[in-house]
C-alpha cells in the first residue's frame, strides 16, 4: 500500500514539474513574442502603419477633472505654480504658432503637425517622448482633446477654428491672463464662503454646486450676452419657486410682444400669456388695439407650464440687478459652444438636480415631492431652511489641480487683450421665445 502511494506521489510530482516547465516555456514564449512586437512597434523604420491607431493614446488624455472648486485655497496654490510654469515657458521663448495647410485630424499628414506637437508638449498636453513627425497620430489626437477640455472647447480631437485660435494665443498673453485672474481669485477668497454655495463662473458658462469645499454637482449654464452681461453676484438663496409665473418686462412687451400680436392675434393665447389690469382682473387680448401708438398699460403674465420661459423652476436670491437662476424650455441651447444668450439671468441645465440639493435640509421636499408638485403645474414657493450662498464670478483662467490650467474666452473683454475674446465678435443667433434676461421679479 505504501509502495503504491509512493508511486502515485512520484507521478504527481513529475506531472507538476512538467506543468511548471510547460508554464515557464509558455511565459518565455509570450515574453519573446511581446519583445518582438515591441521591437517592431519601436523600430525607427516601421513606417506609419500605426499612425491611425495606438492603444496607449489615452496616456495623452490625462484626466483633468477634479472636485476642487474654483474658489478654494488649493486652486490659489495651483495658480501660483501655474504662473511659475508659464513664466518659465515665456523665458524659454514661448511656443510656436500652428499654421496648418490642410485640415488636421487623426490620420492627416502635414508639416505643421511638428509645430503642433511642440506646442502641445510645451503646455504639458503631449508627453515629451511622443516624438516629432508630420503624422497626426492618436497621441496627438489625445493631446488635442486634452487641450480642448482645458479651454472649454468640444473634445473632438479636430483642429477647428476656435482650437487653432486658442493654440495660437502667445505664452506671454496667457501668463498675463493668469496674473489678472490670480488677483481676482485672491479678492474673492478674502470674503468668507458658506459651507454650501452655488458658483456661476460666467466666462465658463457653468455652475459649480459646492459643499464642504468639494464640488458636489457640475451643471452647464447659459449666461448673459455680450450686450446684456450677467453681473457679479454675492448673495444667498431666499426661496425656490416651482412652476413659476413669468411677468414680461415692458421692454419685451413693446419690442417683441406687440409686434407679434399685430402679425398673429393668437400669440398670447398660444403662449399662455394673460393680460392683467391694475385691479388684478384679466383682460381679453381681442379687446386691445394692438396698432395703437403705445403698448397697453397691462401686466403680461405667463402661466406656469412646459412652455413657460422659466419652465419648471426659479431660484431666487436678493440682487440689485433683479437676476436669478432658472430652468428653460429650450434645452437644446445647452449643447451650443457659445452659451452667452441671456441678458443677465442664468439658465441651468438639469436644474432639478440643483433644487434637490438646495432643499435637502428643508423638511418635506424630497425629489419625489418636488417632481409631484412640478407635474401639478401649481405655482409653489418654497422657503429654503439653511444658508446657501450664491456667487457669480468672472474667472477666465484657473488651475484646479497641479499641472492643469483651465482657460476660457474673455467674453466680456475684461482681461485687457482683444485676442482673448475669441467669440466676442462672432454674431450670435437669437432664439425666438428664449429671452429671459429682462424678466421682472415675480
Amino acid at each position: 500500500m505504501s509502495r503504491k502511494l509512493g508511486i502515485v506521489d512520484l507521478s504527481r510530482r513529475s506531472l507538476l514539474r512538467g506543468a511548471a516547465a510547460a508554464g515557464v516555456a509558455a511565459l518565455a514564449g509570450q515574453a519573446a513574442a511581446q519583445t518582438a512586437v515591441d521591437e517592431l512597434i519601436n523600430a525607427k523604420r516601421r513606417g506609419n502603419w500605426d499612425d491611425q491607431f495606438d492603444a496607449q493614446a489615452s496616456r495623452a488624455a490625462t484626466a483633468i477633472v477634479t472636485n476642487t472648486p474654483i474658489l478654494s485655497q488649493a486652486t490659489l496654490m495651483n495658480m501660483q505654480q501655474a504662473i511659475s510654469q508659464y513664466q518659465m515657458i515665456v523665458a524659454n521663448g514661448g511656443w510656436p504658432q500652428v499654421l496648418p495647410t490642410v485640415a488636421l485630424r487623426l490620420g492627416a499628414t502635414d508639416a505643421s503637425v511638428q509645430a503642433l506637437r511642440q506646442r502641445l508638449m510645451i503646455a504639458g498636453d503631449l508627453p515629451q517622448d511622443a516624438g516629432m513627425s508630420n503624422s497626426y497620430d492618436s497621441y496627438v489626437e489625445g493631446a488635442v482633446k486634452r487641450f480642448q477640455a482645458r479651454h472649454g472647447l468640444p473634445e473632438d480631437g479636430v483642429l477647428g477654428e476656435f482650437t487653432i485660435k486658442a493654440l495660437n494665443i502667445s505664452a506671454d498673453t496667457r501668463l498675463n491672463q493668469l496674473n489678472i485672474n490670480m488677483a481676482r481669485l485672491q479678492d474673492q477668497l478674502t470674503k468668507p464662503l458658506e459651507q454650501r454655495y452655488l458658483l456661476v463662473n460666467i466666462p465658463a458658462a457653468a455652475l459649480e454646486v459646492v459643499e464642504n469645499d468639494q464640488i458636489a454637482l457640475r451643471n452647464t449654464a447659459i449666461v448673459g450676452s455680450i450686450s446684456r452681461k450677467s453681473p457679479l453676484v454675492s448673495s444667498k438663496v431666499s426661496d425656490i419657486i416651482l412652476n413659476p409665473y413669468w411677468t414680461a418686462p415692458r421692454s419685451i412687451v413693446e419690442k417683441d410682444i406687440v409686434p407679434l400680436m399685430r402679425k398673429d392675434p393668437t400669440y398670447l393665447t398660444r403662449n399662455a400669456i394673460r393680460l392683467i389690469d391694475g385691479n388684478g382682473n384679466e383682460v381679453a387680448p381681442e379687446s386691445i388695439d394692438w396698432f395703437a401708438p403705445k403698448a397697453p398699460n397691462l401686466t403680461f403674465r405667463q402661466d406656469p407650464g412646459k412652455i413657460n420661459a422659466m419652465s419648471s423652476t426659479k431660484i431666487n436670491f436678493p440682487s440689485p440687478d433683479a437676476v436669478y437662476m432658472h430652468d428653460t424650455p429650450t434645452q437644446g441651447l445647452f449643447n451650443k459652444l457659445m452659451r452667452f444668450e441671456s441678458s443677465g439671468c442664468v439658465r441651468i441645465q438639469n436644474v432639478r438636480d440643483v433644487v434637490v440639493w438646495v432643499l435637502k435640509n428643508t423638511p418635506g421636499w424630497s425629489r419625489q415631492e418636488i417632481e409631484r408638485v412640478i407635474a401639478s403645474r401649481v405655482n409653489t414657493p418654497i422657503s429654503v431652511a439653511d444658508e446657501i450662498g450664491v456667487h457669480w464670478v468672472y474667472i477666465t483662467a484657473w488651475s484646479p489641480m497641479g499641472g492643469v490650467v483651465q482657460f476660457r474666452d474673455d467674453i466680456y473683454e475684461q482681461d485687457g487683450d482683444a485676442q482673448l475674446a475669441l467669440q466676442t465678435n462672432i454674431g450670435q443667433e437669437q432664439v425666438a421665445g428664449s429671452v429671459d434676461e429682462d424678466f421682472l421679479p415675480q
